[in-house]
């Protein structure tokens, strides 16, 4: 195969920026469903008669298969072929949406977010591989990975407005058949746009133990955050989870230094920056998905927003991590990945530090547009950098694994925030009712105290990410092949 001019851009061709395009609609469908069920749930509570303790499992069974399965996900891209595993996980992700858009009970609803979350956790860490393995050169990999960036850190406020625009139109059931057109173009994409890659398994055993043991440590791990609010941190159930994911977690470890062919060769984590990326993303988005989360409840159960207006509300923030994403991409060849990253983490600090000094009778122009809009640019800022800095020296064969490690950190960050954030908030309107404060003034208060400590734990991803490497884009060749005699070579 002729070696590619080095002045050439695939980006730049038209193939290229549909390919991108295909890319980052797939990452768009696995990011917006986290959220866009949530301005829903009133409306599915009352068509199906869900109980109020169970009407979490809707986005949280999404995120529960999500994390667990995330890291197999990567593997299997990897061993099996990206393009395989990415089909396959849309083709489970579009059949489990349809089941859930004609659910006629809650389990069955339930039950088709779990798979919906197993689906995605097979799409993402391929599809953030093939992009890295495809764009290939400095720039072509910024401006792509800039992309991807602003369409992961804008995903969430989109699902809130789609989500609220679905609602009170046709319906709550939309907010999952929605996603069916989309699938199937998705797949006829997938086979026009991208080469099928050759599966590495053949002369590998998979490592069923180690597959057991990751999963099973995720799956337990995100369930006891999940559950902990409602349970209590310091009961008996919340610490056992705790205790036996830990477990879990250790025999993997232990099954992965001796096993021939491992599910994570712990060798990735001698990649220079990988494991500060990855926890510099745990840690700041345990801090944005709390925003959200707040911010929503806020506005619908205090200010009294409709799901429509409670959506509309985040469309600057969308507009302003647009733009921060595409100065990322133009920054980072310049400045490199770890400035960027810090200063996007301050900012957006800074900004969830404005919203949380939300009043009882807010305004939005003058209580909630100027923090989001800091916010905006920060969150931008940081998907961009952070993505940037945990694949930059990634080889392609470890590709899909590194996307694994970095989409794992993500849903475990949202997970842990969620829970820590609304223990938080719980405790402080529970304590403020107590003392018969009227609803909305210990609601605000709750709301505020939550938002307070994620701007303090995006404060902290900052000072992780000064041990992030400081990458500016370049590609990583896959390390060289043992010489093969030039006889063997003839096929």
């Amino acid at each position: 195969m002729a070696v590619q001019d080095a002045r050439s851009s695939f980006l730049a061709t038209g193939r290229g920026k549909l390919t991108l395009t295909l890319l980052c609609a797939i990452a768009f469908l696995d990011f917006v469903d986290a959220s866009i069920v949530n301005v829903a749930l009133p409306a599915i509570r009352s068509d199906l008669d869900f109980s109020v303790q169970d009407l979490q499992w809707v986005p949280s069974g999404y995120l529960l298969t999500y994390g667990g399965f995330m890291l197999l996900g990567g593997r299997l891209a990897d061993l099996l072929g990206r393009r395989r595993v990415v089909v396959a996980g849309t083709v489970l992700f579009s059949l489990s949406s349809v089941v859930g858009g004609f659910a006629g009970s809650a389990g069955v609803l339930v039950g088709a977010r779990l798979a919906q979350g197993a689906g995605a956790a097979l799409m993402l860490p391929g599809t953030l591989s093939i992009l890295t393995t495809m764009f290939k050169e400095g720039g072509d990999r910024s401006k792509a990975l800039g992309v991807w960036g602003g369409v992961a850190g804008g995903a969430s406020a989109a699902g809130v407005l789609l989500g609220g625009l679905l609602t009170d139109g046709p319906g709550w059931r939309w907010v999952m058949l929605v996603n069916v057109p989309v699938c199937v173009l998705v797949i006829a994409g997938l086979y026009l746009l991208v080469d099928g890659d050759r599966p590495q398994a053949r002369r590998a055993s998979f490592d069923i133990p180690g597959t057991v043991l990751v999963t099973g440590a995720m799956l337990l791990l995100v369930y006891t955050l999940v559950k902990a609010p409602d349970v209590g941190w310091g009961e008996n159930r919340t610490i056992g989870g705790l205790a036996g994911s830990a477990v879990l977690l250790l025999a993997f470890l232990f099954n992965e230094q001796r096993s021939r062919d491992p599910l994570l060769p712990l060798s990735i984590f001698r990649i220079r920056g990988l494991g500060a990326a990855d926890v510099t993303q745990l840690v700041a988005v345990a801090g944005f998905i709390a925003m959200f989360f707040f911010l929503s409840l806020y506005m619908e159960n205090v200010l009294g927003y409709s799901p429509l207006q409670t959506g509309s509300a985040y469309l600057p923030l969308c507009v302003g991590v647009g733009i921060a994403a595409g100065l990322s991409a133009q920054l980072i060849p310049k400045v490199g990945t770890r400035p960027l990253m810090i200063a996007g983490l301050l900012l957006a600090a800074g900004g969830i530090y404005l919203l949380s000094r939300i009043p009882v009778d807010g305004h939005y122009l003058t209580d909630l547009l100027p923090g989001l809009m800091v916010t905006s640019f920060g969150l931008g800022f940081a998907f961009v950098s952070v993505t940037t800095a945990a694949n930059a020296n990634v080889p392609p064969g470890q590709a899909g694994l590194a996307a694994a490690l970095l989409n794992a950190s993500q849903q475990l960050g949202g997970a842990l925030g969620l829970a820590i954030f609304s223990a938080v908030a719980t405790s402080r309107t529970e304590d403020l009712l107590a003392e018969r404060k009227p609803v909305p003034e210990a609601l605000t208060s709750g709301f505020s105290r939550a938002l307070l400590a994620s701007s303090l734990f995006i404060l902290a991803a900052a000072v992780v990410a000064l041990r992030a490497a400081n990458s500016r884009g370049e590609a990583q060749d896959e390390p060289a092949a043992d010489p093969v005699p030039e006889a063997v070579t003839t096929r």
